[in-house]
């Protein structure tokens, strides 16, 4: 008899393991962010940081979970490893030595690949690292207290060490949870990490209230325009362009196979948070180091940096639009589709097989990735302008919420594939995989 609801989690040790596996994991993360470096004025640094909350610091304390304004063990976060991944990703593309790898070693060429980018990881955490260590040296709060209590070399290679050594073991966390857990343990750390935000975000905004610097109208109008995002981002999430396929009759023996008729789905979004998150990555890398500098022309870029400027959000939208075909083409590709149709005997009514089928699809799945392009910048940068124009926290952005509700329906669906594959129903109704929106 098919086991409905929560009720399966508990009866499957296997799964229930993993689950604990994943969240005894992002456990120890959270604990990890309350760790300091040390050498560093508490007090000082948070007063510096509330000054600065809702500027470029503020979306990088976002993405750390925090870590940043507590310059935690946990400070650079997991962008570098993220950093890193599109770096390895972009010269697979230009190299043919890494593509070759990358498509025809299988598993080992995996290993290789994964090994480039913990390298490139280190790398970039100690780049960053010391240039945060170089920055908190020449920081001070309002008061004029000094962010660091005994600067000089000796903090800098501490604070390096350290927040390179945090670096590569929130890579390793990441790694575990993929491999033991349930999800993509990168996504999970940055969902975490914001979602422990939250809290903390509804309270300053609930003090804004009360202060009179946020009026009641204005409040109500962001909790319907944050409903409005989740509406949009679930019902996009969810949509398909289905293409048709039918298979041809052939005898087999005396029996009649194929003759069925099926469809491709092809993802509106289909390169998911994906976009969003390498976009901050990249933009976050120069202005972090440019932040933390005391060189003017340094600071004049951080200035170009800012999510108030509006240089900064035309990038952001054009890494968006770029990463999301980047990715796409890597995850899908229309050229293995159309030879897997040819050979069990599948077609697309009205094209030929072979080449016409994958540049048949290769058109439908770029027009519709140029909507999904469309979606995800429009959710991520209209909201943010509203947010700066009313100085709300940056958790209420759609940046925060694409990656929250894309990240969360990841993992419900990996459980379900779980529960499926082994013959039970899935904690949702059976009608969630019906009724997904076709367009």
């Amino acid at each position: 008899m098919a086991l409905t609801g929560v009720e399966n989690l508990a009866r499957l040790p296997e799964l229930k393991n993993k689950l604990l596996w994943t969240f005894l994991l992002l456990a120890v993360y959270r604990v990890g962010v309350h760790v300091p470096v040390p050498g560093v004025d508490a007090a000082a640094l948070a007063d510096f940081f509330e000054t600065a909350k809702n500027t470029l610091f503020g979306l990088f304390d976002m993405f750390s979970g925090g870590a940043l304004g507590n310059v935690s063990i946990f400070s650079l976060g997991i962008m570098p490893y993220i950093s890193a991944s599109i770096i390895i990703q972009l010269l697979s593309v230009v190299s043919p030595e890494l593509a070759r790898m990358q498509k025809e070693d299988g598993a080992a060429g995996k290993k290789k690949m994964t090994q480039y980018t913990r390298y490139g990881t280190v790398l970039i955490s100690v780049v960053q690292g010391f240039g945060i260590a170089v920055g908190l040296e020449s920081m001070a709060s309002p008061t004029g207290a000094p962010v660091v209590l005994d600067p000089g070399w000796g903090f800098k290679l501490m604070t390096m060490t350290t927040l390179c050594t945090g670096t590569v073991f929130l890579m390793w966390l990441g790694e575990q949870i993929t491999g033991k857990g349930i999800g993509n343990g990168i996504s999970l750390i940055i969902f975490a990490g914001i979602v422990a935000g939250f809290p903390r975000a509804t309270i300053n905004t609930f003090q804004l209230l009360s202060a009179g610097e946020l009026s009641l109208f204005v409040l109500l109008l962001l909790v319907a325009l944050m409903v409005a995002v989740l509406g949009v981002i679930i019902f996009v999430e969810r949509g398909q362009r289905r293409i048709p396929i039918q298979y041809a009759k052939r005898m087999v023996g005396r029996k009649m196979y194929g003759g069925q008729t099926t469809h491709l789905p092809l993802r509106i979004n289909t390169a998911g948070v994906i976009p969003p998150i390498f976009a901050s990555s990249i933009l976050l890398f120069p202005a972090t180091i440019a932040n933390f500098s005391q060189v003017a022309w340094l600071s004049d870029i951080a200035h170009y940096f800012s999510p108030q400027n509006v240089v900064y959000n035309l990038l952001f939208v054009a890494m968006i639009v770029f990463f999301c075909y980047f990715y796409t083409a890597i995850i899908f590709d229309p050229k293995d589709i159309a030879e897997n149709l040819r050979k069990q005997g599948g077609f697309i009514p009205g094209i030929r097989p072979g080449a016409k089928t994958r540049e048949y699809i290769d058109r439908v799945l770029t027009r519709i990735t140029l909507w999904g392009a469309i979606y995800i910048s429009a959710v991520c940068v209209l909201p943010m302008m509203l947010i700066q124009h009313f100085n709300v926290p940056f958790y209420f952005g759609g940046t925060s919420l694409l990656i929250v509700v894309g990240v969360a329906m990841d993992f419900m669906g990996q459980i379900e594939s779980y529960l499926i594959s082994r013959q039970y129903e899935g904690l949702m109704a059976k009608g969630r995989i019906k009724g997904r929106n076709s367009f």
